[in-house]
């Protein structure tokens, strides 16, 4: 059986092999183009750059120089743009080269993001947002369906679908997985609470308290249980002779009695009192009642 295409037929036309992008092929013509000639992908997922790796990079160029090339298309203005290989440019302009190692390929801008996109979502050092934003464009400017983006990724469905729902998330826990704050196991035990003030409560708590992704999901299911109602206590209607006799004690304490009784014949009387002077004269009525 032949290996599935997991790049899907718009890539296939352009890539005979999915690793194509990186790794070059004994066919494949690798052009010396000028630096200075070279723009950056304005579809490129990745918004930042660990300068450290950089400079790890640009290192190890002067040394070998580039070993993958670049892969590159032209555009209108004799310019290239790059389709893969950003990070390998920007560290061979730190390193000082003047012409880097390249494939030149044609194609359009919708081919151009989707190859961009595709090939930049495998890569490892993507923090879980970038991937999101990547599989939503996909979707958005690339027209595919969840279940074509699974495939063009090699991904499963519920995998895609877990990546995209992290953008639901309030911005502060999103910044907190491109910071890496926090894992995108502990993202996803927050995500479905419903309340936002509740997520972020339990977000800065993982972040203060270190917790794992298990104990975040033990507190968001201790909250999500439904807490016991309370047992509303029924009063029953006072007849008319109970209402008979709370007027009489009213009378006779010289203040407004409480009375109530349950269905089951309990209740209480409630003798009130504004003061000192006040709970001395209800003594002393008692006082007087015993005598």
């Amino acid at each position: 059986m032949g290996k599935k295409n997991v790049l899907g037929r718009g890539l296939g036309a352009l890539i005979d092999n999915p690793d194509d992008i990186r790794k070059p092929r004994p066919s494949a013509s690798i052009n010396e183009i000028d630096i200075s000639l070279i723009e950056v992908n304005p579809w490129q997922p990745r918004s930042t750059f660990d300068e450290e790796r950089l400079e790890e990079l640009a290192a190890s160029i002067r040394s070998v120089g580039i070993v993958v090339p670049l892969t590159l298309r032209k555009t209108d203005e004799d310019k290239y743009q790059i389709i893969a290989g950003e990070r390998r440019f920007r560290a061979a302009r730190k390193a000082g080269l003047t012409k880097v190692p390249a494939y030149v390929r044609e194609a359009e801008d919708d081919v151009m993001l989707e190859m961009a996109l595709v090939e930049n979502i495998q890569r490892e050092d993507l923090d879980p947002i970038e991937v999101a934003i990547s599989y939503q464009r996909l979707l958005d400017e690339c027209n595919l369906t969840q279940e074509d983006l699974s495939e063009k990724v090699g991904k499963k469905r519920s995998t895609v679908s877990n990546y995209l729902r992290l953008l639901k998330l309030p911005a502060e826990i999103q910044m907190g997985l491109r910071s890496r704050s926090i894992s995108m196991g502990q993202a996803r035990a927050i995500i479905n609470i419903e309340d936002t003030e509740k997520q972020l409560e339990i977000y800065r708590k993982i972040v203060e308290e270190d917790l794992s992704v298990r104990m975040v999901e033990a507190l968001v299911r201790e909250l999500d249980s439904p807490s016991k109602p309370e047992k509303v206590k029924t009063t029953k209607e006072l007849s008319d002779e109970y209402n008979e006799l709370k007027k009489h004690l009213s009378e006779f304490f010289k203040t407004n009695i409480g009375f109530s009784r349950d269905g089951k014949g309990k209740g209480k009387i409630v003798i009130p009192f504004k003061s000192d002077d006040e709970l001395e004269q209800i003594i002393a009525i008692l006082d007087r009642a015993k005598a």
